[in-house]
């Protein structure tokens, strides 16, 4: 332990200070990584090219299992124009126990002109007893479109640790190139607070999922509507959801589900309409085991 003059002890930072940055560019019909670093925990990987899109896909690979009270992450991402980037992770990401700091994690993504981002990391599983807050931020050019996938998990459900943990904060604001903005805010603390978990304290995982360009036209906005309404009654029982139009031009999706399998089987076919109707791509295989 480091002492001061006096004696007392030092208070010396607790966790790690970790950062991703990645910059991307267009080169003829693919997206090129052209500028990265990363600081532990986080580490890098080049991206894939898992068809002949062009999309560059983006693994955020954090080797140490997870997050602990004290760290404090973040992700930065720019994308150039005409560029198409998915970033994804390999596994779920864990935050473990705390008696006192949050894990904090900051995710602030530029999408430029013409450009796309899909965002689609796996779930967040808050142990019993984790304090977590994130944020996620994205901003778009004219002609830019997002497609941002966040989901939750009610703790370590094969442990019986169902909304156990001591705290979620969570932010995700997409902000368009005419100035309007989609918003969502949530606060969960299920020990102090039983009526924050709400109607979703029944189900195990919750989600949501933003579709959101001023590039798309009104036709195909209405029909994905009807397409997303759709496959989010193939599960009932096991899904509950809706689709909502939204200020910005765009869709937003919120969701509930009784297991992983089926948040995984619900979220594979949304975004398969998804890709289908904005870009007529079909869904790549991922490849995470």
């Amino acid at each position: 332990m480091n002492l001061t003059v006096d004696g007392s002890p030092v208070l010396e930072t607790v966790g790690r200070h970790g950062r991703l940055s990645f910059e991307f560019e267009r080169e003829d019909r693919r997206t090129k990584l052209t500028r990265s670093s990363c600081t532990s925990p986080w580490h890098h990987f080049p991206p894939s090219y898992l068809d002949d899109s062009g999309c560059a896909y983006t693994w955020l690979v954090n080797p140490s299992g997870g997050l602990v009270g004290g760290d404090h992450v973040s992700v930065e991402a720019q994308l150039h124009t005409g560029t198409h980037v998915l970033m994804t992770s390999p596994s779920a990401n864990r935050v473990y126990r705390s008696l006192s700091e949050p894990a904090v994690q900051e995710v602030c993504l530029s999408v430029g002109p013409e450009a796309r981002l899909e965002w689609l990391p796996e779930v967040t599983i808050p142990f019993a007893g984790s304090r977590f807050r994130q944020s996620i931020h994205v901003d778009l050019a004219p002609g830019a479109t997002a497609v941002l996938w966040d989901a939750m998990a009610s703790g370590r459900v094969a442990m019986r640790e169902r909304w156990a943990f001591a705290s979620v904060e969570n932010e995700v604001r997409i902000r368009t190139a005419s100035g309007a903005s989609v918003v969502e805010r949530y606060h969960v603390v299920p020990g102090r607070l039983p009526e924050s978990v709400s109607l979703a304290g029944s189900w195990d995982y919750v989600a949501s999922l933003f579709v959101i360009g001023d590039a798309v036209g009104a036709d195909v906005w209405n029909h994905l509507e009807v397409v997303l309404a759709a496959i989010l009654e193939q599960r009932p029982g096991l899904v509950l959801g809706a689709v909502s139009t939204l200020a910005a031009p765009g869709l937003a999706v919120k969701l509930v589900a009784r297991s992983a399998p089926n948040l995984t089987v619900t979220l594979k076919a949304i975004w398969a309409a998804v890709r289908k109707d904005l870009w007529d791509l079909p869904v790549p295989n991922l490849r995470r085991y």
